[in-house]
């Protein structure tokens, strides 16, 4: 079928209304919505021929830089601070040893090289960002276990890039060096770190300081400042998507200007992304194609599932403290979904022999990843008695709209348990000279704040501050035991 531009801009806007109201459709069916936008691709495959796999790479990338970003930037650090051994090691040794248990079953079971077997398991051997952050997002499993699978998830992308990368390499060149190829990971992550925090606290020090015209410059100006790390990082030789994921986690753990409309911006244009790179990716799959793999699909998935995932995760958490049940659902968490399709299009564009095979199998391993242990991960945490409290999520969102023009600006803090002001009235409360609660939450109910309002556990108050007073007045506020 022949596009003009009208019928393309149409079908963009028809392809983001589906989306939104796919994401509305798999609530109810307990499933992640990316099934559904790989389903939606798929059907308008037989209407729309697509097979530029170069084009879909490109998109891919910019998609997970979005992704990792917002993901990196909801994460809290304090939660994430506690499962730093855990996560590091499950997204480095955890992605070598399921590449090596199902690179050695891809072998036989596809008929494959031994490095093009661990090729395949190397695509397939992290879990992925956007899976894992759209599932768990609601979800109200233990934080413990949510922190560690997403840490996990937002860096474990460069080791899976990395090996995929080194493979191809291998395959093309089989007289590679070894100690090269160590040489060049090490180099990878460590520049992928150093220019994580190098451009995390450029862009907070940068959008504090800067003063524009409009308020929605501020989101865009974020953005830009994520493409741009990944992009510098990349020329530098390290790992854009590491260095992605650390600024986001530096930059969303700062007190930044227009900090709920960058949030939400990014939470909006993620969304976005998600939805038509899964589109994009469901577009290149050929069902008929599909229907000639299922039984090796079938198999490799379940052996990636029950064997190779859980073998990473107990080897990768020995002596980290997590009991077999945690382990189970690590194990079981470990979702594919953009990434292995986005490896699996390198070996495409390197025009390897077998580079069809591995797309079309990677993505029927996602499919049913997704499908399969997206659908019952909660279950599976309640069976196992690690659901916690369901989370509380905030109604409302209130800023300055001239802040960027003010000495003062919106601070939203939450009362926990723990905190010294639960049970007070405002009066007793000694804040800076120039601070006011101009609105409580509770609830569903917006409060007018006055002097005997007494404050109770869990109430969001907003309060006017100078930007002078904002950690002092945040500090009143503080629960006495930080880590709680």
């Amino acid at each position: 079928m022949n596009f003009n531009t009208d019928d393309a801009i149409l079908l963009f806007a028809v392809l983001l209304i589906i989306g939104v109201l796919t994401t509305k459709f798999s609530s109810r069916l307990g499933m992640p919505s990316l099934v559904l936008y790989i389903v939606v691709g798929m059907v308008l495959s037989r209407f729309i021929y697509y097979d530029n796999a170069q084009l879909t790479q490109l998109f891919g990338i910019l998609a997970l830089i979005v992704i990792l970003f917002e993901g990196g930037m909801q994460t809290k650090w304090k939660q994430v601070k506690p499962v730093i051994a855990p996560s590091i090691s499950l997204a480095t040794l955890g992605v070598l040893f399921t590449t090596l248990t199902i690179g050695f079953f891809a072998k036989y079971i596809l008929g494959l090289s031994w490095v093009e077997g661990l090729l395949f398991g190397a695509i397939v051997g992290s879990t992925d960002a956007a899976a894992v952050f759209a599932v768990l997002g609601n979800k109200n499993i233990k934080k413990r276990i949510t922190s560690t699978l997403e840490a996990e998830s937002g860096t474990n992308d460069p080791m899976a890039v990395f090996l995929t990368i080194a493979l191809i390499e291998w395959i093309q060149n089989p007289d590679a060096a070894f100690l090269s190829l160590l040489f060049s990971f090490i180099l990878q992550m460590g520049v992928g770190l150093i220019a994580g925090i190098v451009f995390g606290k450029i862009a907070v020090w940068s959008i504090n300081r800067i003063n524009l015209d409009s308020s929605g410059l501020y989101p865009v100006l974020a953005m830009a400042f994520a493409v741009l790390t990944y992009s510098s990082t990349a020329l530098l030789h390290g790992s854009g998507l590491l260095a992605v994921y650390i600024m986001a986690l530096i930059f969303g753990n700062a007190d930044v200007t227009y900090r709920h409309s960058i949030f939400r911006f990014n939470e909006g244009f993620a969304w976005m992304m998600q939805i038509l790179m899964f589109i994009l990716l469901g577009l290149l799959v050929f069902p008929h194609e599909l229907t000639e793999i299922v039984g090796e699909g079938l198999i490799l998935s379940f052996l990636l599932m029950f064997i190779a995932r859980p073998i990473g995760v107990w080897i990768s958490t020995l002596c980290m403290g997590f009991n077999m049940k945690e382990k189970v659902l690590i194990s079981w968490a470990g979702l594919r979904g953009a990434v292995p399709i986005v490896l699996a299009t390198y070996p495409l564009t390197e025009g390897l022999e077998n580079g069809q095979l591995f797309f079309n199998v990677v993505f029927f391993v996602v499919f049913t990843s997704a499908l399969i242990q997206g659908a019952t991960i909660s279950p599976l945490a309640d069976k196992l008695g690690l659901a916690g409290e369901a989370k509380q999520q905030v109604p409302y969102t209130l800023e300055l709209v001239s802040i960027g023009k003010t000495n003062s600006e919106m601070v939203e803090v939450q009362i926990e348990a723990l905190a010294p002001v639960v049970d007070k009235a405002i009066h007793e409360i000694k804040l800076p000279h120039d601070s006011l609660i101009s609105a409580i939450v509770r609830g569903e109910q917006l409060i007018t704040p006055r002097g005997d309002t007494v404050l109770r556990e869990g109430d969001i108050l907003y309060m006017i501050v100078s930007k002078q007073s904002r950690d002092e007045a945040k500090l009143i506020f503080a629960a006495a035991d930080s880590d709680s």
